[in-house]
């Protein structure tokens, strides 16, 4: 039988912003490990975007040999920890477990949590080659590229344009799913083996990529993540009371906007709509629950079978008293004074599949009123063009897609312009998460390197 964590009380993780999970015990480990078939030919290996050798670090915690499973893992990952509470395993290395064809899989992220938490990374260093790298962005991409690049002997920089390091994993992803104490754990570890890191540098505004390059470094890497957000388009979005998620998430994970003491507090009103299906809008609606709104809705315009979230988000949000409307789509919203009163929805339904079986919601013409005093847009973000603009008027032209993100060779994730890199959310390869911009971090750090070897 899968072995699974102690939870926090869901009445009780409402009012707080502790993990919701605990990790493992020791017994439960073993236990779960030994459910492994060490398959010879290990689909969870190629469900693993940086094919972490899953059997053999299970095997490892099978022999009770816990440093030898954080080496294995960390051979490909330097973030266990992180990858193991945020990763959609369920779509990835267990969703191609054996075990979970006429069964459940084994629990791969919650042995590699563990893995993570008790295990502290061994890095050793090849001799300095006096080659510098600059990356642009301290999320998953840039700690991946910087840790690989590091332990080749090149001089690296992390230039961050926030006021602490982490990128989405702080600013996105809340505290009750991944602890600071974690992900500082992770950055601490790469200043210990060398990398630089640069705050409050905004790359385009403070500091240009042709200054970069004036600057001695040989490459660069840019991972700065996609934090423009994608509205709705509606009549009544401007009004005061519309957050994107982005902000919603930003003000409270990285300001402390739900604090008294903060000198940016935010408005708590009675209800909220949050408006989307995907993790993002999960802990967004959790957020809300956390930060006092009595009522907190997450509105979609397809099914519940339809919703792109992780199972495990879902079913923490019913628990924590999120309501779920579905097949609605937004209209309009109404206000009172400039600050939101009220939204309209369509009611939809769902159309015939498309040929990727896909269906579409397709308008009833009948719609429902909702009374909420706050709306929190969650429908994704897009590329943010600061740096491919000012780089244009350094006469660098980048090739960007329609929608603006970077275009990069899949496998060395070069741009069009030599020697510049690029890869998480600014340059994705299919869905957004930690774990796809961990694999693009290693593919750029991979070629960089290779680079760098080339030349004097």
């Amino acid at each position: 039988m899968r072995q699974r964590p102690k939870e926090q009380d869901k009445f009780e993780r409402r009012h707080n912003f502790n993990a919701v999970e605990e990790n493992l015990t020791a017994e439960q480990v073993k236990e779960e490990a030994s459910r492994c078939l060490n398959c010879k030919n290990p689909r969870c290996v190629q469900g693993c975007p940086v094919n972490i050798q899953i059997p053999d670090f299970i095997k490892a915690l099978k022999e009770n040999d816990l440093e030898k499973a954080g080496a294995i893992i960390r051979q490909t990952s330097m973030l266990p920890s992180v990858c193991g509470r945020v990763c959609p395993q369920e779509r990835q290395c267990e969703g191609k477990c054996v075990l979970g064809i006429k069964g459940e899989a084994v629990a791969i992220g919650a042995l590699e949590r563990y893995v993570g938490d008790n295990t502290d990374a061994k890095i050793e260093l090849l001799p300095d080659t006096g080659k510098k790298v600059a990356i642009v962005g301290s999320g998953c991409a840039g700690i991946t590229a910087a840790s690989d690049l590091r332990k080749a002997g090149h001089d690296v920089t992390i230039f961050e344009a926030l006021h602490k390091f982490g990128g989405v994993l702080r600013y996105g992803i809340p505290p009750f799913r991944l602890p600071r104490k974690v992900l500082d754990r992770e950055v601490d570890s790469l200043k210990q083996i060398g990398v630089k890191f640069e705050k409050n540098v905004i790359v385009g505004k403070s500091v240009t990529l042709k200054q970069l390059k004036e600057d001695g470094f040989d490459a660069i890497f840019i991972c700065s993540g996609a934090g423009l957000p994608k509205m709705m388009n509606i009549k009544g979005e401007n009004l005061n009371g519309v957050f994107s998620a982005n902000e919603f998430l930003t003000r409270v994970n990285l300001m402390n906007a739900n604090e008294e003491s903060t000198a940016t507090p935010l408005k708590v009103g009675k209800s909220v709509a949050v408006i989307g299906g995907g993790n993002v809008a999960m802990d967004a609606a959790r957020t809300a629950v956390r930060v006092g709104f009595e009522k907190v809705y997450i509105v979609y315009r397809r099914t519940e079978k339809e919703l792109p979230a992780r199972l495990e988000e879902i079913r923490h949000a019913k628990e924590e008293g999120v309501e779920f409307m579905f097949l609605r789509a937004p209209k309009q919203i109404y206000d009172k004074d400039g600050c939101v009163n009220s939204m309209q929805f369509e009611i939809m339904k769902l159309g015939e599949p498309d040929e990727s079986g896909r269906r579409s919601p397709v308008g009833t013409g009948n719609y429902v009123d909702l009374d909420v005093d706050t709306v929190i847009v969650a429908l994704g973000t897009g590329p943010n063009p600061i740096i491919q603009k000012s780089a244009k008027a350094d006469d660098i032209e980048f090739t960007t897609d329609r929608r603006g993100y970077f275009t990069v060779d899949t496998e060395t994730r070069e741009t069009s312009v030599s020697h510049i890199y690029a890869g998480g959310d600014v340059a994705p390869v299919g869905e957004s998460n930690a774990i796809n911009a961990m694999g693009a971090g290693k593919k750029a750090a991979k070629a960089i390197n290779e680079y760098l070897q080339s030349i004097q």
